[in-house]
């Protein structure tokens, strides 16, 4: 196999290298940042400081800043008093890398509807068991905005993304969370072509509804249930209207937002 090729797990052939010194120093500062504590909005130590701390050159170290800045993990704050600033990554980071990855590998938005339609429901489950009353509450507002906004295409959709995003969070999974999110911005039907028309807002927003009550109750099962079926509504609504779109390759330069 020529060098650099991909075997089928994804590994290049040209045998095992050892990780660049800017990948270990920013691997070494997340091992800090979560020693210490630090949350999002914190300042990182001065350079001077971390120059010492990592025994490393200016030039390292700024390389392994940027990548930190590239995975949203800081971002560089100008001026006096600025300096590396943590940041919590958006879901929107991990979406452009999936992008990436099924570009590559010639997968198609298809496969984010099977992903979908088995994991929402064990997160909807998972925050019948979990979700707080604030973020209950959250649910319900997007019910109410999606009611309102039931003839405002745009408006409503945005209510729907937040629905599923909020249930997402609340299952207590950050991995299931962060996965969903991406998703959830990859799979813009409208930005790919998928249309909602006036019925098929109706019909979500009645999906919602009963997601909601069954939220509402604690019900595992019936959360379970109630997003199968909703998700499972979505994907043979998606195939029988629009199967070309389904089959289509995922693209990294439609980027999320």
């Amino acid at each position: 196999m020529p060098a650099g090729r991909l075997d089928s797990r994804g590994s290049t052939m040209a045998g095992s290298r050892p990780p660049k010194a800017a990948l270990l120093v920013a691997q070494r500062v997340m091992r800090d940042v979560v020693r210490k504590g630090m949350q999002p909005g914190d300042l990182l130590p001065p350079e001077r400081v971390m120059l010492e701390t990592y025994e490393t050159g200016r030039g390292t170290l700024r390389e392994a800043l940027r990548l930190l800045e590239f995975q949203g993990v800081i971002a560089l704050k100008p001026g006096p008093g600025g300096g590396p600033i943590l940041l919590n990554p958006a879901p929107s980071h991990l979406a452009s890398t999936l992008q990436l990855l099924m570009q590559l590998n010639h997968a198609t938005y298809r496969s984010i509807v099977e992903v979908r339609t088995a994991m929402e429901p064990m997160t909807s489950q998972l925050a019948a068991q979990r979700i707080t009353d604030e973020a209950l509450g959250e649910v319900r507002l997007t019910v109410d905005q999606m009611r309102d906004y039931l003839d405002d295409r745009d408006a409503f959709l945005d209510s729907n993304k937040r629905f599923h995003d909020v249930i997402a969070w609340s299952s207590g999974n950050v991995l299931f969370s962060y996965i969903v999110d991406s998703l959830l911005d990859i799979l813009d039907g409208t930005v790919i072509g998928i249309d909602y028309p006036r019925h098929r807002r109706v019909a979500i927003l009645k999906a919602h509804e009963e997601i909601y009550a069954a939220l509402a109750v604690r019900d595992p099962q019936a959360s379970l249930e109630r997003m199968r079926e909703h998700i499972e509504a979505y994907a043979t609504y998606a195939q029988r209207k629009f199967p070309e779109v389904l089959d289509q390759v995922i693209t990294w330069d439609r980027q999320p937002g």
